[in-house]
């Protein structure tokens, strides 16, 4: 990519237009500014394909779309999720949808997985977001590669924190350290592998970690299986950081919580988005600092927004970002809930000046992961805000 020097950056966040052909001259990219604004990060008013910016009076679109219009509940007072600057959803197709859909909740019971939660899992529709998040892929075995290693990612809070036979917060070191022995494989001396091989025939979260992986290699690069398996490692230190706060008792500071949402994030999921849609980014420009930045602020956005939804389900005790707000800043729930909903947005400007400007000058593959990474969090915004999973069905009149 062509270097920029502080001042064009400056520029182009201003204002970008909507990327067209390659433009790998500065020159070029100094062509699409348009108009002027405020500048620095989160303050610009870049455009980016299917961008849509609420209003302060528009209704809440995510809770509308759930067919209830219904605020999420919480011990102190009915909050309600105000509207988030994110794009929607590229393409709903329910009928692709519930074919994953189905198809995943088969491999999680050929597995192990959710013994005896097999139906409630059906209802979450894992298998819709995964069809929502990847719109350029139309292909339910492609999409399925995905919603296997996405499952698997979320048993770990389903089977080892928030339910299972044992949640202790104790044992997540050692059934994480487990789960990366799987995940990358250990290298043991015969003896010594078999017995941990047993372990794994036991364990359906490991299981499925090594079933996910073996489908994933069949449409994806060696390279494009490495980076996912960095993105776990990476979040199995961010699950360790959230086991080491409910076993010691001690809540975070709110600096420390956004820390640890920089590391346990959706990027495990998001890292697969040029492997479904059947492209490789580049290495030199998935590994720019400038290209991972702005994945991982989408990642981070991502998780903020699954914070806000998720706290109808959650024990009002439970680490999120909004009841830590709260606490540390004195104010009231609703309160912190906005406030967390503005840092989103912050993220989400951020985002898309920092995607309009690599898109301007990147590769065409890149412009297409930027593309795909905006499409990603669309998806799982109207997931978010439709699925069972966060949301309980309308009462019966």
């Amino acid at each position: 990519m062509a270097h920029l020097s502080e001042g064009d950056r400056v520029a182009l966040f201003d204002r970008v237009s909507q990327p067209g052909p390659e433009l790998p001259a500065i020159e070029h990219a100094r062509s699409n500014v348009i108009g002027t604004g405020p500048t620095g990060l989160g303050t610009s008013a870049a455009r980016f394909p299917h961008a849509r910016r609420p209003t302060g009076d528009e209704p809440d679109r995510a809770n509308e779309a759930n067919g209830t219009n219904q605020p999420a509940a919480t011990a102190e007072a009915p909050v309600r999720v105000p509207p988030l600057h994110c794009p929607d959803a590229v393409r709903d197709d329910p009928a692709l949808g519930e074919e994953v859909n189905n198809r995943l909740v088969d491999w999680a019971e050929e597995v192990g997985l959710f013994r005896g939660r097999l139906e409630r899992l059906r209802s979450h529709q894992f298998g819709r977001l995964f069809m929502l998040a990847h719109p350029d892929c139309d292909d339910p075995d492609r999409l399925l590669v995905a919603a296997r290693c996405g499952l698997a990612e979320w048993a770990v809070d389903d089977h080892w924190v928030d339910e299972g036979e044992d949640t202790t917060p104790e044992l997540l070191g050692h059934r994480l350290a487990l789960t990366h022995a799987v995940v990358d494989p250990v290298r043991l001396p015969g003896r010594y592998l078999a017995q941990f091989e047993q372990v794994v025939r036991q364990e359906p979260v490991l299981r499925a970690f090594r079933s996910c992986l073996d489908h994933l290699t069949g449409i994806a690069t060696p390279t494009q299986v490495a980076r996912l398996r960095h993105e776990l490692a990476v979040m199995f230190v961010g699950y360790s950081q959230e086991a080491q706060w409910r076993s010691s008792g001690r809540t975070p500071a709110v600096w420390e919580y956004l820390l640890h949402r920089y590391e346990n994030a959706f990027f495990p999921c998001m890292v697969l988005i040029d492997p479904i849609g059947g492209y490789e980014l580049p290495a030199h420009e998935f590994a720019d600092a400038r290209v991972r930045r702005t994945y991982l602020y989408a990642g981070t956005a991502s998780v903020l927004l699954n914070d806000l939804y998720s706290m109808s389900k959650e024990d009002p005790t439970d680490t999120n970002l909004p009841n830590l707000i709260a606490a540390e800043e004195q104010c009231s729930l609703q309160e912190a809930v906005d406030r967390t909903a503005r840092i989103h947005d912050e993220l989400m400007h951020t985002i898309e000046a920092e995607a309009a400007l690599l898109s301007a000058v990147g590769s065409p593959q890149l412009r297409r992961f930027l593309a795909g990474l905006w499409a990603w969090m669309g998806g799982s915004k109207e997931w978010h805000a439709t699925s069972p999973r966060y949301h309980a069905p309308a009462a019966q009149s």
